[in-house]
This record gives C-alpha cells, sequence and structure tokens, in this order.
C-alpha cells in the first residue's frame, strides 16, 4: 500500500478522525496528543545567566508518540501543523517543528476556525509560516508562569504548609475572592422603609397596587417614623391620578458567545462549572459523529474574545429563521456586534457551523452535556439574529395629600428572540407588577390596604464561577483560554471553596493572599496583573520583545523574593482552623474543619487529648427508597464516594449510584444515575418498578463485594470491548497489601513531603 505524501499533525484523536476524513487518502492525519516538549518538572528549566534561555526536553511517557510522528514525518513530502488556532496551538507547532527536525520547505501551519469540509479543505489549499510573535507570547506567559510558580512556591511550603502553590494569575484571582469576602465582613447595612397601598377605584370597579414614591422627587425612607407620618398624612383621604405613562418598549437579543460569556451562562443555566464547559465545548468543535451527517465539527473554535460573525453565517442565520420562524422574526439585516477594545479579535465569536442541525434533530447523537451546551450555543447564535422583543409597558402616578405613589406593569407584546432564547442572571430579575385596570387622569380610589416593611441594605454577593470568570475578563485578569483553568485550580488547591454555588476563601487561602499582599505586591496586584497582559498582547502583535518584558518583570521579582526570604527567616505562618457548630461527641468542643488527604473533615481541636474526627455531611437529593428519608454523600475510608440514607445504620441504604432530584413517572420514587462521567441518564432502582433498570445494566463493569463505607473501591466503568479482561486498577492492587488505611487525622497530620514544587499557571 503506497504511504500518503501529506501528514497533518494535530492535538486529539477525535480531531484527527475528523479531519481525515475530510481530506482523503493522501493524506495522513496523526494526532500529537497534546504538548510533546516543555521545561522539565524537576527544576527550573531557565538560564538566568543567559538572557532567560528556556531548557525545553521531551516529555516523559511520549516516546512512542514522538518516535511515530519522526517516522511519518520522514515518510511525508508535505508536513501540515494544524494545532489549535491560538498562542498554545502556535506554540504546540512550533516545538512540534523544532522536535521533530522538520525543514522549512516542507512544513506548513494551517489552522481552523470550524472544523467542517469546506474550511478544513480551503485551509489546507492556503497554508502560511510559523507565526513566530505568536510563539513569543506564550513562551513569555510559559516562563512567567514558571518563573512565579516555582519561585513562590517553596517560600510558602517554607513559611506556611507543604505542597501550597502560587501562581502568577491564580493568586490574583485567589485575591478578588478574599477582597470581596472582606468587602462583606466589613459592610455596614443601612435601614430603609418601603410602604405599599392597595387601591380601589371610585365608581368604578377594580383594584390596583402602589408604591410609595415621593413627593415633587423620588424619596427613600430612612427610618420607621418618616412612614408613619405618610400614613397619617393619607388615612382617610382620597387618591387621585395624575398620570398615565404608555409605551412600547423594544429589548435587543445579546450577542454570540465568547469564551467568558459561555462560561458564565454554562454555569448558570446548566450549572457546569468552567472547566467542563470547555472541555464538552472541545468535542463539539473537534467533532462529533452525527447520525446521517458523518462525522462533523459542530461549532467555531470556543477560545475567543470576538463578537465577530461572517456573512456566511449571518445569511444561514437570517434563511433558517424566515423559514421556521417568518420574516417577522427576522431582525431585517445583518445584526452586527461591537467588539469591546482590548479584545485579540483572532476568531468569530462561538457558533454553530451549520444552523440547519438544529440540536433536536441531532440529539440522539450526543452526550447529555454535548446536547445541553450545543442547544445553548446554537440557540444564543439563532437569537443574536432575530427581532427585538416588544413591551407594551404602563406606568401610573396616584398622588394622596402631596404624597405620591406610582404603579407600574410591562406585557410581552412580540416574543421576538425570546422565542428561542433569553440570557441567563446572576441576579433575580425584577417583577413586572401586577396586571393594572384601565386608568385615566383624574379617576379617584381610595386605600383598602396599607402594607409598610422594614429592609436592609445588602452586602455584596459572594462570586460564583460564572460571576467570578467575569470580573476576571472586565479587569483583564488572564485570557479566554484561562479562566477555566484558573477557576479549578484555585478550588483544587483549597484557596476557595465552593458552597451552594458561591466560592468563599478558606483560612489557607486568605493566610497565602495575606502573605502574598505583604510581600509580592505588584505579582497579587489586579492592575499590574491586567497590564502584563497587555504586554503579552504586545509580543503578539511584534510590538515588545518577549526577553525584555521577562527581564523588566523578574528585576522587581527577584528583589522582592530577596527581602521576603530575609524578612520572614525563622516564621511559620498558622493557619487558623474552621470552627463550626457541631459538637464533639467526646469532650463537648465545638469542632472545627481540617484538611487532609481526602478533603476537608471535622476534628477535635483538643488534639492530642481527644482525636475524634468525623466527615463533613452533604446533603443530596431526593429521598432514601427504602425509607423515605434524605440522602447524603459520604467518603470511603479510601476516599470514594457513596450515596446513604441519613438514619444511617437504623435504615442501612447505601449505593454507588447518585440520587437525583428527579422522580420515576410510574412508581413516583427517586432516580438515581451512575456515577462517574459521560451520559448521565437517570435510572430507577425500585426493582417492584416497570422502569426498573437492573444493576448490571446500568453502564459500570462490576461492583465490588465490599459495602461503600467499607475499606471499598468504586466500580470501575470500562467500554464493552475491554469486558472480556479489565485491566487490574491501581487502586485494587494495592488493596491485598496496604496493612492501613489513611484516616482524615494522619492524612492531615502524617502527610508525606516529598512532591515537588508546582505552578500555579494562568
Amino acid at each position: 500500500m503506497a504511504t500518503a505524501s501529506n501528514l497533518v499533525i494535530v492535538e486529539s484523536p477525535s480531531k484527527a478522525k475528523t479531519i481525515g476524513k475530510y481530506l482523503g487518502p493522501d493524506y495522513t492525519v496523526k494526532a500529537s496528543m497534546g504538548h510533546l516538549r516543555d521545561l522539565p518538572k524537576s527544576t527550573m528549566g531557565i538560564d538566568f545567566d543567559n538572557n532567560f534561555q528556556p531548557d525545553y526536553r521531551p516529555l516523559a511517557g511520549k516516546e512512542d508518540i514522538i518516535n511515530d510522528l519522526r517516522k511519518a514525518a520522514k515518510q511525508a513530502d508535505t508536513i501540515y501543523l494544524a494545532t489549535d488556532p491560538d498562542r498554545e496551538g502556535e506554540a504546540i507547532s512550533w516545538h512540534l517543528k523544532e522536535l521533530l527536525d522538520l525543514p522549512d520547505s516542507e512544513t506548513h501551519r494551517v489552522t481552523f476556525n470550524e472544523i467542517t469540509k469546506k474550511v478544513v479543505q480551503e485551509s489546507i489549499q492556503n497554508p502560511r509560516a510559523i507565526n513566530s510573535d505568536l510563539v513569543d507570547a506564550q513562551q513569555a506567559r510559559r516562563l512567567l508562569d514558571r518563573i512565579v510558580g516555582y519561585q513562590l512556591s517553596p517560600l510558602l511550603w517554607k513559611k506556611v504548609r507543604r505542597g501550597l502553590s502560587a501562581g502568577r494569575v491564580q493568586s490574583v484571582a485567589t485575591r478578588l475572592v478574599v477582597d470581596r469576602e472582606n468587602e462583606i465582613r466589613a459592610f455596614v447595612p443601612r435601614e430603609y422603609w418601603s410602604l405599599d397601598v392597595k387601591l380601589s377605584r371610585i365608581g368604578k370597579p377594580g383594584t390596583f397596587a402602589a408604591h410609595y414614591y415621593g413627593e415633587t422627587k423620588k424619596r427613600e425612607l430612612e427610618n420607621e417614623a418618616q412612614v408613619d407620618e405618610i400614613i397619617r398624612d393619607i388615612t382617610g383621604q382620597e387618591f387621585t391620578v395624575t398620570g398615565v405613562r404608555k409605551a412600547e418598549k423594544k429589548r435587543s437579543a445579546v450577542p454570540p458567545f465568547t469564551t467568558s460569556t459561555l462560561q458564565q451562562e454554562a454555569s448558570r443555566k446548566l450549572n457546569m462549572t468552567p472547566k467542563r464547559t470547555m472541555a464538552v465545548a472541545q468535542q463539539l468543535y473537534e467533532g462529533v459523529d452525527v447520525a446521517g451527517e458523518g462525522t462533523q465539527g459542530l461549532i467555531t473554535y470556543m477560545r475567543t474574545d470576538s463578537l465577530r460573525l461572517s456573512d456566511e453565517a449571518m445569511t444561514a442565520a437570517k434563511d433558517y429563521i424566515c423559514s421556521r420562524y417568518g420574516p417577522s422574526y427576522y431582525y431585517g439585516k445583518f445584526h452586527v456586534f461591537k467588539t469591546k477594545s482590548g479584545a485579540q479579535d483572532a476568531h468569530e465569536a462561538i457558533r454553530p457551523t451549520q444552523v440547519h442541525l438544529d440540536p433536536e434533530s441531532i440529539q440522539s447523537s450526543l452526550t447529555r452535556d454535548q446536547y445541553r451546551l450545543y442547544k445553548l450555543i446554537w440557540s444564543r447564535f439563532l437569537a443574536s439574529q432575530m427581532a427585538n422583543a416588544v413591551y407594551d409597558t404602563i406606568s401610573i402616578d396616584t398622588v394622596c395629600a402631596g404624597h405620591m405613589f406610582r404603579s407600574s406593569h410591562q406585557s410581552l407584546k412580540f416574543t421576538g428572540f425570546i422565542a428561542v432564547y433569553e440570557e441567563g442572571r446572576d441576579e433575580e430579575a425584577k417583577a413586572a407588577g401586577s396586571p393594572l385596570p384601565d386608568l385615566q387622569e383624574g379617576d379617584r380610589a381610595t386605600a383598602t390596604e396599607l402594607k409598610k416593611e422594614q429592609h436592609f441594605t445588602q452586602p455584596p454577593a459572594r462570586y460564583t464561577e460564572a460571576s467570578l470568570v467575569k470580573a476576571m475578563e472586565e479587569q483583564g485578569v488572564g485570557r479566554p483560554s484561562t479562566y477555566a483553568s484558573i477557576i479549578s485550580t484555585i478550588e483544587e488547591r483549597n484557596y476557595v471553596l465552593k458552597q451552594d454555588k458561591r466560592l468563599t476563601p478558606t483560612p489557607l487561602g486568605e493566610v497565602v493572599t495575606q502573605l502574598m499582599m505583604e510581600r509580592f505586591n505588584d505579582v497579587i496586584d489586579v492592575e499590574f496583573t491586567a497590564n502584563m497582559e497587555q504586554q503579552l498582547d504586545e509580543i503578539e502583535d511584534g510590538k515588545r520583545n518577549w526577553k525584555s518584558v521577562l527581564n523588566s518583570f523578574y528585576t522587581g521579582f527577584h528583589q522582592e523574593m530577596l527581602d521576603a526570604e530575609q524578612a520572614l527567616e525563622g516564621v511559620r505562618i498558622k493557619v487558623p482552623d474552621e470552627p463550626t457548630d457541631e459538637i464533639c461527641e467526646v469532650c463537648g468542643r465545638n469542632m472545627v474543619i481540617k484538611m487532609g488527604r481526602f478533603g476537608r473533615f471535622l476534628a477535635c481541636p483538643g488534639f492530642p487529648e481527644c482525636t475524634n474526627t468525623k466527615p463533613i455531611v452533604e446533603h443530596m437529593p431526593g429521598r432514601c427508597p427504602k425509607c423515605g428519608s434524605g440522602m447524603l454523600k459520604r467518603k470511603s475510608k479510601r476516599g470514594f464516594a457513596y450515596y446513604a440514607c441519613e438514619q444511617g445504620a437504623a435504615c442501612g441504604f447505601m449505593t454507588w449510584d447518585v440520587p437525583t432530584e428527579f422522580d420515576c413517572p410510574k412508581c413516583g420514587m427517586t432516580m438515581f444515575k451512575k456515577s462517574g462521567k459521560g451520559r448521565m441518564k437517570p435510572f430507577c432502582i425500585n426493582e417492584t418498578c416497570e422502569n426498573f433498570l437492573p444493576e448490571d445494566q446500568r453502564g459500570y463493569r462490576r461492583r465490588s463485594t465490599s459495602q461503600p463505607g467499607e475499606n471499598a473501591e468504586p466500580p470501575v466503568e470500562v467500554t464493552p470491548a475491554k469486558q472480556e479482561k479489565a485491566p487490574t486498577t491501581k487502586a485494587a492492587s494495592k488493596k491485598s497489601t496496604a496493612k492501613k488505611t489513611a484516616t482524615p487525622k494522619n492524612a492531615a497530620t502524617k502527610r508525606k513531603s516529598s512532591q515537588k514544587a508546582t505552578e500555579g499557571e494562568g
């Protein structure tokens, strides 16, 4: 068989599969499986005496991939480097060229904003050289993160706790959360009052509600005495309608998604973390096997800060809207959105590659998360080209004894884009008001009910993952491709904790942030970090030299490191425990939250006199199928999650399956879903129900014979092809030889300190 004369190298196998189908037999498409070369893990890898010369080395474990690519490159006449169309993708292509020693004459760079047959074939026909400015910008970011991570992290190990990390961007993100918490603590509530009246028209039917507005100008009621004075004035008096204003209000659709807004909306509407959102979006971009259509890249590139749309895409949207909803639902012309200043604008906004592939028609080809995210992207794009929503609004002023009360209401007149999509909100939207009778100026009314109510101003809300992404974008911290990794890193490092979807700094996060603010104010300063991002953009644009940027940063940072080492000589900073209301059953003290090998747990502060510990309870949706009580999430002694009845041993129900908020439509009992990742279709575990799904059909390979609460492991899921002979897991191989299982106490106090310093990269 003849060898293909063209080699295309991409990052992932799924991307390789999709592109290979579009290019045909003359092209061999191989995956590098991400990076193949990087700075060494065990050392800094930067020669400061040689103008920041990086020491790039092949990654351990990638030898077979490197050898396979070298062999394929030697057999090919032309090599196309088709990694992702961003800085990191450009850098991966450059590393591939250097590592595989590819000649300039045979090597070309191609990028795909969308992985469709038309775009892939056009891009292959129009290759370019590797953009050295993009590579330099990525190198500068990589080395900056390495310098900060590998020099600050060991300092945190020595002065606070082993295993900690600091990062050029992650530390700033943590500071945003800490600063917000400090704002909440310092907040002093301010009292104010509201006064509402229920009015009944005189001589005509109909009642309506009105809210106190003021006198000639709007006025805020600061105390109860002011409210009581108004009540005395209006008691027994008539109200007169003095103004009726009717208007038509138009509301435009929001723009198509950027990386930031996609992460925010997926968090609000789908409860997806930014990290999960980007992982699923990558799958949709690289290609999905759609029934009847073949392998398709379903969305455009998902790392972008641009609102730009191609004329071709907007034309397709117009045709689809007019044919499905009617011409009145079309915006009337291309709806062009202005990209904010400072955006790189390297790619289009995130949109479906083919608008005719509506979510419902391809749902059977997608996993649950793929379908939900694709529907979100498809709906938002289509809505962006649809007509405005139109509302009828009415506002009525009613006066009594010189005091004005206002009533308002709005009703939807024409749905427009709302027929397809409406943006989620972090905070609750204001109510539209109750419908109002047909009032005219001069109409009179009497008060049938008065309601005064005391209120207090509220502190700023804690960040959600969505609002933290928004704050980072607004303040220039990080870039679209980094938001997800930043947030997942600060959560994994236990610097912030997510509770009820809100991010709260842990005592550890506050201690580390305070130390950073005292000793490394530039590194953790929001404005300084945003300015550094601008300098990286200028490197990308060819306006700055990347090594001069590194030198400028390192001069000040190195001096701060020396000063900090001297100032903190002999100092060890203690992280305060988090007190709780949980009482220790052994000695009666209030237990505290500590951090162990398997996460947070409750411990008695009386250690070593009292060694009592217990897990933190997390309530789950649904009801116990055995007794109807609530369900709790627990962890086995090996650190694996399982689910148990809140009645404990009195009931005895335990399972690896995850309880959901859904009830079975047949028997009404709580439905469960398979633990782990992938398709999560709920099923009924009630054996007497016709919807019952047997345990061996739930997608698990096997079940451990031990109970979840014992020293057990979760079931391992494998593909059908592997069911005959599944590999033994690492945890299982250790089970037979382990003599002692780590408890939360000794996990927290006897943790091994052999791991190396890690980077907190943005």
